[in-house]
Order: C-alpha cells, then sequence, then structure tokens
C-alpha cells in the first residue's frame, strides 16, 4: 500500500479558507493566541509524527493484533513506543486545562490531531482517543478531589481511560445493566459485575487505565433512572498521586474481532472493585453522556478517517494500474493500456471517495469549532446556539459518515479489483476496521431515534429551523453570484422539502407511534446528504472567490473542488430521491407480517 500522507493541503482549505478557523479563535476569551502561524505549525508538526511513527504500524497492528495472557494484554509491536513518543511530544494534552498540565489550546486542536492518527492508524489512535472522554467526564462532574487525582495524568497521558457501559445481556438497553456498586464505610462503593466490548480496556501502554463505569446503587430505581457513574481505577491512586495497590478489577479475556486488531476489545470482571461515585447518585446515565457525546464526534471521525484512507490507497493505484484503453481514445499511446483512472467508472468510486471524505471534513470541523464556543467563555446566547447546533447535527454525523465511510472503503476494495481483496495493499483492512464504526456509540438506527424522535420531533422542529435558517442565510448571501445559481437554488429546495417532510412524519406518529421508527433512519441520511451538500456549497463559493483573486496560484486545486461540487450535486445529492419515496411509503408494509409469519 501506498504510504499514507496527511492531506494537509485540504485540511487548511477547510480551516483557513471556509470555516475561517483563527478569526473565530480570536474572539473567544483564552483561544486568542491561535492564529494561522500557530495553527500551521501544530498542523505540520501533527503530520510528522503520525506519518513517521503511526502509519508504518498500521499493517503490523493488524496482522499480530493483541495478546492476552492470564488478565495481562500486550499490544501489537512498536504501538507501546509509539505511545511514549506522543506523550513526550504533549500531544495527549493539547486542549486540556494548563492547571493540569496541559497547553490550553481549543478542543477543535485535539480534534484536528486525532483526525490525522485515525487515518493513519485507527486501532492505535483509539487508545489516547477514548482518555478524552474520561477526562471530559470527569471534567465536567467530578469532584475537586477526583479531578486532582485523575485530571493530572489523564491530560499528560501517564494513565488511558476508558468507558464502561455494555454487559453480555444489554447492549443499547442500558435499563437492562446488573453491575451493582455496594456502599463501603469509608464512602467508597464495591463495584460487581462484568463489562463486555471494553475498547483499550486492558493494555501495556500506560501504568495505570482509568474506567468511567456505569453500576446500580442497591437502592435503585428499575430502569434508566436507576444508574449511577463510578470511577473505577486499575491501580488505586497513593496520596501523592502515584499508583498503588491493583483494584479488584481484571481482564478475564480479549475479543477476537473482524477488524481493528491493534485494539484490545476487553471483558472486564470487576470483583468488589473500588469505586468512586462521579455525579449524583442514580443521575448516572446524564453524566455519561458527555463521554458519550464526545465518543459520538470521536466515531464521526472515524468515518472520516476511512473515507480519507481508501480515497488516498485507491487513487495511487488508479494512477497507476494499467487495464484495457479508454473508450474516447487512447491516453498513454507509449504503453500497452491506459491507467484505470481513465475509465468512467473507476472515476465514478474516486470522486464518490473524494466527494465523501473533503465533505465530511468539513462536516467534522465545523462541529468541532461548536464544541470549541461550547467549552469557552462565549456569552450563554452564543453558546447556547452552538450547543443546539451540535445537538442536531451530531446523530447526523456518527451515523452519516459511517455510513458513508464504509461505502468509500469498499469502493476501494472494488478499484483495486482482485488486489484489493489481498492483504498487502490494505483496502480490505480498511473495510474491516471500518465495519465496527456502525455499531460503536449507538448504532445507526440509535442515531436515527435520536435524530427524528428527540432533536426533531422533541423541540418541535426548533432545532431544525434554527439550522435551515442557516442554510438559508447562506443562501441569500450568494444568490447573486450567477456561477452558484444552480447550486442555490437545488440547496432551498431540499431545505423546503426537509421542513415538509418532517412536518409529514410528525403527523402520522400522531396517530402510529412505528412511523418514527420506520422513516428514522432513511431520514437521517436524507439530511446527512443535504448536510454535506451546505458543506460544498460552502467549498464552491470559496473556490470561486478564490479563483476570482488576481493572485491566485493554486488553479488545479479550486478548479477540483468546483468539479467535485458539482459531481456531488449531480450524483450524490440525488439519492435524497429515493430516500424520500422510502420515507412517504410510512410504516405499514414494515410492520404488516407478524413476527411468528418470519421463517425460512
Amino acid at each position: 500500500m501506498a504510504d499514507f500522507k496527511v492531506p494537509l493541503r485540504d485540511i487548511r482549505f477547510s480551516l483557513h479558507e471556509v470555516l475561517d478557523y483563527t478569526t473565530k479563535c480570536e474572539s473567544l476569551t483564552g483561544y486568542e493566541e491561535v492564529g494561522s502561524d500557530l495553527l500551521d505549525a501544530v498542523l505540520e508538526e501533527a503530520a510528522k509524527f503520525v506519518e513517521q511513527e503511526l502509519a508504518p504500524l498500521n499493517a503490523i497492528g493488524d496482522q499480530q493484533g493483541c495478546s492476552w495472557n492470564d488478565g495481562v494484554v500486550s499490544t501489537p509491536e512498536g504501538f507501546k513506543e509509539a505511545y511514549a513518543k506522543y506523550v513526550d511530544g504533549g500531544w495527549a494534552g493539547l486542549s486540556a486545562d494548563p492547571e493540569f498540565g496541559g497547553q490550553g489550546l481549543p478542543p477543535s486542536m485535539a480534534t484536528l490531531v486525532s483526525e490525522m492518527a485515525g487515518t493513519a492508524n485507527w486501532a492505535w489512535a483509539m487508545y489516547p482517543g477514548l482518555s478524552h472522554g474520561a477526562h471530559n467526564t470527569i471534567t465536567a462532574h467530578g469532584t475537586d478531589q477526583q479531578k486532582q487525582t485523575y485530571l493530572g495524568p489523564l491530560t499528560t497521558g501517564e494513565w488511558t481511560g476508558t468507558m464502561c457501559l455494555t454487559e453480555p445481556h444489554c447492549g443499547t438497553d442500558l435499563g437492562l445493566l446488573r453491575t451493582r456498586a455496594e456502599p463501603n464505610e469509608d464512602g467508597s462503593y464495591a463495584l460487581h459485575g462484568t463489562k463486555i466490548f471494553i475498547s483499550a480496556g486492558e493494555h501495556d501502554m500506560t501504568d495505570n487505565i482509568v474506567h468511567i463505569v456505569l453500576a446500580r446503587l442497591p437502592d435503585a430505581p428499575k430502569g434508566t433512572r436507576g444508574i449511577s457513574l463510578f470511577i473505577v481505577p486499575k491501580f488505586l491512586p497513593k496520596a501523592d498521586g502515584t499508583v498503588g495497590a491493583r483494584n479488584g478489577v481484571a481482564c478475564g479475556s480479549i475479543e477476537h474481532k473482524m477488524g481493528i486488531h491493534g485494539n484490545a476489545t476487553c471483558v472486564l470482571n470487576f470483583d468488589g472493585a473500588t469505586g468512586y461515585l462521579i455525579g449524583p447518585p442514580n443521575r448516572g446515565l446524564n453524566c455519561m453522556f458527555t463521554f458519550m457525546n464526545t465518543a459520538r464526534l470521536g466515531t464521526a471521525l472515524q468515518g472520516l478517517a476511512h473515507a480519507e484512507a481508501g480515497f488516498q490507497g485507491s487513487l495511487d493505484y488508479a494512477r497507476e494500474r494499467l487495464q484495457m484503453r479508454s473508450s474516447s481514445g487512447r491516453k498513454n499511446p507509449d504503453k500497452p493500456a491506459d491507467p484505470i483512472i481513465v475509465h468512467p467508472d473507476v472515476r465514478r468510486m474516486l470522486l464518490i471517495q473524494k466527494a465523501l471524505a473533503e465533505g465530511g471534513r468539513l462536516f467534522v470541523h465545523s462541529l468541532a469549532m461548536d464544541v470549541d464556543i461550547v467549552e469557552s467563555d462565549a456569552s450563554d446566547e452564543i453558546k447556547g446556539r452552538a450547543d443546539q447546533r451540535l445537538a442536531l447535527l451530531t446523530p447526523i454525523a456518527k451515523a452519516f459518515l459511517t455510513e458513508t465511510g464504509f461505502e468509500s472503503a469498499n469502493h476501494g476494495i472494488q478499484i483495486f479489483g482482485g488486489h484489493g481483496f489481498i492483504q498487502e495493499w490494505g483496502m480490505e483492512q480498511n473495510v474491516r476496521d471500518c465495519r465496527i464504526s456502525m455499531l460503536y456509540e449507538g448504532t445507526t438506527g440509535i442515531q436515527a431515534l435520536d435524530l427524528l424522535g428527540r432533536k426533531v420531533i422533541g423541540s418541535q422542529g426548533g432545532l431544525l429551523r434554527q439550522f435551515i435558517t442557516e442554510i438559508t442565510d447562506f443562501c441569500d448571501h450568494h444568490k447573486g453570484d450567477r456561477n452558484m445559481a444552480n447550486t442555490i437554488a437545488t440547496l432551498k429546495t431540499h431545505c423546503d422539502e426537509w421542513e415538509h417532510i418532517t412536518t409529514q412524519i410528525t403527523m402520522r406518529a400522531m396517530t402510529d407511534a412505528d412511523e418514527v421508527g420506520a422513516a428514522s433512519v432513511d431520514y437521517l441520511m436524507y439530511s446527512g446528504y443535504i448536510v454535506l451538500a451546505y458543506m460544498w456549497a460552502m467549498a464552491q463559493a470559496t473556490a470561486l472567490n478564490a479563483l476570482a483573486s488576481d493572485n491566485c496560484t493554486e488553479e488545479d486545486f479550486y478548479q477540483a473542488k468546483i468539479a467535485t461540487a458539482k459531481f456531488y450535486y449531480d450524483r450524490l445529492l440525488p439519492r435524497t430521491r429515493s430516500l424520500v419515496a422510502t420515507m412517504e411509503a410510512g410504516a405499514d408494509s414494515l410492520m404488516a407480517l407478524d413476527a411468528e409469519h418470519f421463517s425460512f
């Protein structure tokens, strides 16, 4: 497989040119010093690290995997050493509070580094990635003592963190969980139970692992209202902050998985493990959403990462692989055949990958900047708008980008032909590693119910109207540009339809609750295509403006943006037509067949 290269030019296009990143940072208290020079310096150094240290370990991690021996998990060759360099470079605390050893940069800066690391080696990137969620949860809900004990080593990367939700008998339905927490005389709790599918739950890369665990108190009510949240460290910290006695949590086994072999997915047994309540009793699920929302955005990033990896590998191969002649005449007369990039069907797949990766990048970056606002000292009004935007768009980003990331990864195999099915090229690994992303942090179906049921209908359309107003304001701003005329007209038509079909589903749901579930996944995908259409409209407007400049020196780059935007509107946005048809079909044909009549 070709060497991975961080798409720095496209990242800069997204941040500097489309989203005006540094100007927006300068408007937020505490981030005024984040200028273009600082941003570019961080991007360039991070690119060097992931290209030189992480990308070469990607295939090694897949081939070797993690090993388990009597509760001890060993990571693949080079993983531990790369993590030590990551910590030494200060990357773990890039966006953390300086009080605990961080560098105090905007949260989005950590997202940018995670994008690079995840595209280079997703299995490795999960180890530090999960720590951010544990860090954020303790920051938001922990006591002062808990913050002093855990945030320092989590910030520096000396310790890592996990989230422990799933149990053998329950996945999404956390109301069924059985792990119990019994009070100890000293104010701590003894946890008993088993958690499964715990990513990075045990490894040899750090001295300690901080587990964030859902469990029930003895007097807890049934269901999700009776869940509390606990900090359960692998080793109990001493008074001076160093690692002390081993706690009663052990790795019973690791899963043998389809992909992400380099990351240990663990069964964790809590046998009287000492835990510390974080947040109010029986409000653990509310507190855990701090971790889960971080993880959902991180999983959206995974979809982007696999789309980019698939595109890079496919493009290099398509330029070099000779196969047949172009239908419109020889393009490489000195060779026995033309490169496959000349064939329309190969171009179709490459452009799908390019449009989804680059549009998805804009989407993720825009959400990362909303997180900056929410966690800043901006006014309540400004923070509220950003928080509402995140509430609507997070489930779309998580589900849509992972679904389309998997599509892009699959196109990678198809472009390579038979070679794509062979391990050495990396395309089949990309597909295997990607597949879990549609299950992590709530499946596509769960995200769709959250979007349509809770966020759209639950807000009586308020969250959706706010975002559509943002899009229509953009359209109004560019309505006089004849080069944007078709794009603007199409985008406005889709926004009108988006509101109309939302009203239709809402009305049907008043008499049949199954209508929401029947339409939800199609609704989410439909919404995702419109969001990406908005991203590509912004990219097109930016590229046209750059080309009109007297000192433009990158005509090819900007023309490629305009061409890709046109491809998206011509070839991908029309997928919404079939989604409208399936949403309008309603729940009848889905629910007509009795469960006992499903047979083979």
